[in-house]
């Protein structure tokens, strides 16, 4: 193997190391959100909720469950795959699946926050407040850091 074939596996391994990293606490929240989301249709409070809640808590169980999917899919695919010679793949791949879980986890805490919400204080101030929430996780988690890379682009563009 050359020095340039050896240089690209260390970093495809650091890669593929960062990427499942990062994926331990994505589905660590995930999972235990999911769990309470499940617990949830067992309470006595919930035989009496209307069909607006009851939806939108399916709706934030179906996106918390697609969420565990494509958070889980990056160790799935390494796992399938090991001693393939398909990092490259993995790593590539890996990264989809975690922006897509991701944004599956953002809507599944909103509608987390909108249910609490209605259950607390109901009403359009309840939905202000999922959009609120909304608004949050979408900025923090993709928003700016997509800005910050646009600028910093823009930056080393200018330098060129």
């Amino acid at each position: 193997m050359s020095e340039a074939e050896d240089s690209e596996q260390h970093r495809l391994a650091r890669n593929l190391n960062e990427l499942m990293q990062e994926l331990r606490v994505a589905q660590a929240s995930v999972q235990i959100l999911f769990g309470f989301l499940l617990s949830i249709a067992f309470t006595e409070k919930y035989a009496s909720v209307g069909a607006y809640i009851r939806v939108t808590h399916l709706v934030t169980i179906l996106c918390a469950a697609v969420a565990v999917a494509f958070l889980t899919a990056p160790a799935a695919w390494h796992r399938v795959l090991f001693r393939q010679g398909r990092r490259e793949d993995v790593v590539g791949s890996g990264n989809t699946f975690a922006l897509v879980g991701l944004a599956f986890l953002a809507l599944a805490m909103t509608g987390t926050v909108l249910l609490v919400a209605e259950m607390v204080i109901g009403g359009w101030p309840a939905i202000a407040v999922g959009v609120l929430g909304f608004f949050i996780f979408a900025g923090l988690w993709f928003a700016w850091p997509s800005a910050r890379r646009s600028a910093e682009g823009a930056d080393e563009g200018e330098r060129a």
